[in-house]
């Protein structure tokens, strides 16, 4: 009878586990918003405060770490995570815009005007049709990269609506701001692959490349991380097209100097993507933002600068909640970036 008891408990505590709202195992669900299908996962309760994540260029929502949103929902916030249009299993709806990179990159490099089939500001429209789609009137914001660019609109075509900012890794797009390593943009621009091996090596050094000096990269670490994202949806077409995106956008300083949503930035000092004065450039037109400077961090979340991120991030957050003394007990030491 005690064995019976005991299997009785296993399968009922198991049973809660699966049924947990914290469980980042949710399924993926899609959402059809006039010209675009987005993919995104809803983690936590409905009545939480929400928090929605916007990643950046050719990113997934599982590219952002499922320890940091495990914790996050388990310190009281109902996270959001979608794939951009264009990635992931998000897309286009209609015919496949037709786009040269190749061209238009001469003309970046040349100063000259670049045409998108999208832009950067109808990508923030679709994370805001995201929350009217799920009936989220008020949230949280937190964009990284391109996501933090795109962040930046949201806050602009919205601003009733975000009841803070977070700004990781991304830039004002100035003119004049330093440009990033050469090797970079190729890296970028080689989206070209005969077979899944070459694209997975392809990326792997990109991610190398992205990451810190400070941190010795494990090559087969790299490798399994751009596997994930290949199995699960491989398009470079897309990638192209919101590269493209961002080389159209003209300066958002005008939009900076207008905001007024709480704000956080947060930049690293070894970023050779978009280097440290894209960040500290970010943070002088945002009146009343607070500015974090992480030494050796990168253009990677990188398990090596997990605490002061999450330090900085979720005081952040906290300090916009009534809830802010649970949440900044909670997540201090429980949420891991990985990479």
């Amino acid at each position: 009878m005690r064995w019976l008891l005991l299997i009785v408990a296993l399968w009922g505590a198991s049973a809660a586990i699966a049924a947990s709202p914290c469980d980042t195992r949710a399924p993926t669900a899609m959402a059809e918003l006039g010209e675009v299908r987005l993919a995104y996962q809803s983690i936590g309760r409905d009545s939480d405060p929400a928090l929605l994540l916007v990643m950046g260029l050719g990113g997934q929502l599982i590219d952002w770490p499922d320890e940091v949103l495990g914790s996050l929902c388990q310190a009281g916030w109902r996270v959001i995570r979608f794939d951009n249009r264009d990635v992931g299993l998000s897309r286009l709806k209609g015919e496949e815009p037709k786009a040269s990179l190749t061209y238009a990159a001469i003309r970046y490099r040349l100063g000259l005007p670049v045409e998108a089939p999208y832009h950067l500001r109808d990508m923030a429209a679709d994370g805001l049709q995201l929350m009217d789609e799920l009936g989220i009137e008020q949230f949280h914001l937190l964009g990284a990269s391109m996501g933090g660019m795109i962040a930046q609109h949201m806050a602009d075509l919205a601003p009733e609506r975000v009841r803070s900012l977070t700004l990781l890794m991304t830039s004002s797009s100035a003119q004049g701001l330093p440009a990033p390593r050469a090797q970079l943009l190729e890296l970028l621009a080689r989206r070209e692959a005969p077979n899944r091996q070459v694209a997975l090596e392809q990326q792997a050094d990109l991610l190398a490349a992205l990451g810190s000096p400070q941190v010795p990269d494990d090559r087969a670490a790299l490798l399994r991380q751009a596997a994930r994202s290949y199995d699960r949806a491989h398009y470079p077409q897309g990638i192209q097209r919101q590269l493209l995106a961002v080389l159209a956008e003209p300066s958002r300083v005008e939009l900076l100097n207008r905001l007024r949503v709480p704000t956080l930035v947060v930049h690293g000092t070894a970023d050779p993507l978009l280097p440290v004065m894209h960040g500290v450039h970010v943070a002088a037109h945002i009146r009343g933002s607070e500015l974090v400077l992480i030494p050796g961090l990168a253009h990677r979340f990188q398990s090596a600068f997990k605490r002061p991120l999450l330090q900085a991030v979720q005081a952040h957050l906290a300090a916009q909640e009534v809830q802010a003394p649970q949440l900044a007990g909670r997540l201090d030491g429980e949420a891991v970036w990985v990479q």
